[in-house]
């Protein structure tokens, strides 16, 4: 989720489960932040089984223990991290939906004298992580059929939102490309991979990335596109 600062004590109620009543081959763990995405999620899927969805928490260190937590008691065929985020600009607008082709933790690393140097190319591990490709391919084309606004690309992760045009400014410089920002896609992620389990992202934009400007932030329909999202995952998934 993009910013979870004015969210109220029961939004932020953490590893609140839902379970599948049935058990079929393929089964899917669905993790978002908070509540009010989760619920977005299950409108979206109706009656469909096979997926277990949890809200995991804010930021990327929560997620990855409620999805490790989660992949210790099940056994999954996907993992898919979920919620609303903010977009950048000319790459995702305002309530659109964003499909990641890759999870980037964009923040982790060091600062140097000559700029920011990631933790890979610090040589002290990676800061991404590849998806499923071919799954989010087909859930964007089965988005784009439907007739909403879907883009495939970089999703960002961050510990700290960004609320200034210089650092939406130095993210577009570290990954030209990037289509959103939000705070748990490479915990859930990095949980998922040592688990080796596939992952995929999906984000619906609430927001622009850069200056904060709360009135203008659309979490409704934001939430409107995360349920329109989740609706065609049974047909993707299956």
């Amino acid at each position: 989720m993009q910013d979870h600062s004015q969210s109220n004590s029961a939004a932020l109620r953490t590893a609140e489960t839902y379970i599948s009543p049935h058990s079929p081959a393929q089964r899917v763990l669905i993790v978002t932040a908070v509540d009010a995405e989760k619920d977005a999620v299950l409108r979206g899927l109706g009656h469909a089984s096979g997926f277990d969805v949890i809200a995991g928490g804010v930021g990327p260190a929560a997620t990855a223990a409620a999805t490790a937590r989660q992949l210790i008691q099940v056994s999954y065929d996907v993992v898919i991290s979920a919620g609303i985020a903010g977009g950048f600009a000319g790459q995702a607008e305002v309530s659109s939906i964003v499909i990641a082709d890759a999870i980037i933790a964009a923040d982790l690393g060091s600062e140097t004298e000559d700029g920011f140097s990631s933790v890979q190319e610090l040589g002290f591990g990676t800061d991404r992580i590849q998806v499923d490709t071919a799954s989010a391919r087909k859930l964007a084309g089965a988005l784009n059929r439907a007739g909403a606004a879907v883009t495939l690309g970089p999703v960002l992760t961050v510990s700290t939102t960004t609320g200034t045009a210089a650092s939406a400014e130095r993210l577009v410089n570290r990954v030209p490309n990037a289509a959103a920002e939000a705070m748990e896609g490479f915990g859930v992620a990095t949980a998922a991979a040592a688990a080796g389990v596939p992952v995929l992202e999906i984000r619906s934009i609430s927001n622009m990335v850069g200056p904060r400007d709360r009135s203008a932030w659309k979490i409704k329909e934001a939430l409107q596109a995360l349920e329109t999202a989740s609706s065609l995952l049974q047909e993707v998934l299956r």
